[in-house]
């Protein structure tokens, strides 16, 4: 949800064999390539781990790391692609304490995911794209990074 000078956006969406963490990131990054230019945004999420992995400086630190054994770390990089284009503080709120903005969020998140026929996120090996084959219905990962080279994952 996006507010700004009395008005509202709301966006939503999910997809399917995904995670909590990853659809609270997606909401984020999504929120923050809905803006038209750098702004000063002031964010507020029930995730502490977005809300946390930024204000704690721990994203950095995986950043310096190259994400090595971090999860997310297609959906991170996207994270700070946008987030370095802005101007943002996070404030974590606590979900389901009658917080309007927050419980209307959780509403269009819980409709978003129980669509039929939700697209797949398309996961990430490391920063080389998984393909999914449709007709077989699995990921394949082709990584040439040490730890993942030539594995194939169903």
């Amino acid at each position: 949800m996006l507010l700004w000078e009395g008005l509202r956006k709301e966006l939503s969406g999910g997809y399917a064999r995904t995670t909590n963490n990853r659809m609270e990131l997606m909401a984020v990054i999504c929120a923050l390539e809905a803006l038209k230019f750098p702004c000063e945004v002031t964010l507020y999420s029930d995730s502490t781990y977005v809300v946390h992995a930024v204000e704690k400086g721990w994203l950095m630190q995986w950043e310096q790391e190259r994400f090595k054994k971090r999860k997310n770390p297609d959906l991170w990089m996207r994270f700070l692609t946008i987030y370095r284009r802005h101007k943002v503080s996070f404030i974590w709120v606590k979900g389901h304490a009658n917080n309007p903005e927050n419980e209307r969020c959780d509403r269009l998140a819980v409709a978003a995911a129980s669509q039929p026929n939700l697209p797949l996120l398309v996961i990430f090996c490391c920063v080389f794209p998984g393909i999914f084959c449709g007709q077989h219905g699995f990921f394949l990962h082709a990584c040439p990074c040490v730890e993942h080279r030539d594995s194939w994952k169903r």
